[in-house]
């Protein structure tokens, strides 16, 4: 497989693995909404770099962390939806300004990025994709190149973050306090639902 035809492949994998909506798309929106699409950007990409983690360990392989994480499923799983209520509880919480700030402070941006870092790699279940995919990848001659497969992973995870932060941007303008409210509540409401259904999914295995 050609150099470029395996960083393409990866890079649409990792535009596929972050273009459904989630708990990450949602926090997003509702950032891009009330802060501006910087603290929009900086929470999507915490999760590409969680992504490229993920997909790091399934290109190279890693298969002593890769059943390591299967072992700690569980407590990542409890630990991931006490974080997504946590987040919930935030937003219901949170007042609101008659007018949307312009820009997050620096520091909410890294701390935006570090939480859904931290809320991503708590899903271990993503790993699976990536093995499957890049095992697949592989079979066509790909796994000479594990360095771009995961460079095209973080770059398509991150196009897909910087594409909906900023679409998002431009329309936060006709959002005024009442939609924010309203985006707010049903993003907490949402972040809830995923994490229990995180936790009862642990009790069907």
């Amino acid at each position: 497989m050609e150099t470029w035809s395996v960083f393409l492949s990866s890079l649409l994998v990792g535009l596929s693995i972050a273009a459904p909506v989630g708990p990450i798309g949602l926090l997003t929106i509702q950032r891009s909404l009330e802060h501006g699409p910087r603290a929009g950007l900086a929470t999507g990409l915490g999760a590409a770099a969680a992504d490229a983690v993920y997909g790091a360990i399934g290109a190279y392989g890693v298969s002593w962390l890769v059943n390591a994480l299967v072992a700690a499923r569980m407590p990542l799983a409890l630990a991931g939806g006490a974080v997504l209520l946590f987040m919930a509880w935030q937003l219901l919480r949170a007042p609101l300004a008659e007018r949307a700030a312009a820009t997050a402070p620096a520091r909410d941006g890294w701390h935006y990025f570090a939480g859904t870092f931290a809320l991503t790699l708590s899903n271990p279940a993503t790993i699976f994709s990536f093995i499957a995919i890049f095992g697949a990848m592989a079979g066509r001659g790909a796994s000479s190149s594990p360095a771009l497969m995961v460079a095209g992973v973080l770059l398509g995870s991150a196009l897909w973050w910087l594409a909906l932060s900023s679409a998002v941007g431009r329309l936060r303008e006709r959002f005024d306090a009442r939609w924010r409210r309203r985006v707010n509540l049903a993003s907490a409401a949402v972040l809830a639902g995923f994490a229990l259904w995180q936790w009862f999914s642990l009790l069907a295995d």
